[in-house]
């Protein structure tokens, strides 16, 4: 199956170390710019009370959810511990021409 490229934003559109929203076809995503200039993608809402992760706080590759402080490491989407315990899924990222893109199969 072949991937589906959506774009998302702008790639200046997303301050480094931080992260947008990105609503597609009734779904919700992340996409973070790292201090790398490196971009990721995950589902947007935290697994726990799926609360949207743009609010959140990102530091040092975690995105941490605004309502209980649950944390994720948003390369990966591997959940930290508690009172998060399922990881998020995560979606390819690619730079095209100044803009960001990501890949839903």
């Amino acid at each position: 199956m072949s991937a589906n490229w959506i774009e998302v934003c702008a790639a200046d559109e997303i301050d480094e170390e931080d992260v947008i929203r990105f609503d597609h076809e009734g779904r919700t995503f992340a996409v973070y710019r790292s201090p790398d200039d490196e971009y990721f993608a995950t589902d947007g809402l935290c697994t726990h009370e799926h609360i949207h992760l743009a609010d959140g706080l990102v530091m040092d590759d975690i995105i941490e959810c605004p309502k209980h402080n649950g944390r994720f490491n948003y390369k990966t989407g591997q959940a930290k511990g508690a009172p998060v315990c399922v990881n998020l899924k995560t979606y390819p990222v690619k730079v095209e021409a100044g803009s960001v893109f990501i890949a839903l199969a």
